[in-house]
């Protein structure tokens, strides 16, 4: 997806990265946590990647790392959602923000 000539780029397993490209999105394909991490950081810095979403199948080590990155930028926007068949649970979207703002 480009808007204002930013791009959204996902970040995950086949599931999830196939899924974001049927919405648009452009994507990486990452196994592993450590792939993941390689990806989201190799979008860091680039001029046309607005909005990295990534998958949260990674697990809850991986989640705070990116949490600090997340923190760390302010271009792109990095946020987790939900892999595809994932368990429901209830998110506390204001203790997410606080963490990202680092309050």
């Amino acid at each position: 997806m480009k808007e204002n000539g930013m791009r959204v780029v996902a970040v995950g397993g086949r599931a999830f990265v196939t899924a974001m490209k049927l919405a648009g999105a452009g994507a990486i394909l990452a196994e592993t946590a450590e792939e993941a991490m390689r990806a989201v950081n190799s979008l860091i810095g680039r001029g046309d990647v607005g909005l990295v979403l990534v998958s949260d199948e990674y697990g809850p080590e991986f989640s705070q790392k990116l949490a600090e990155v997340s923190r760390s930028v302010t271009v792109p926007v990095i946020y987790q959602l939900p892999a595809p068949g994932s368990k429901v649970s209830r998110v506390d979207y204001r203790a997410i923000i606080r963490q990202v703002l680092g309050v």
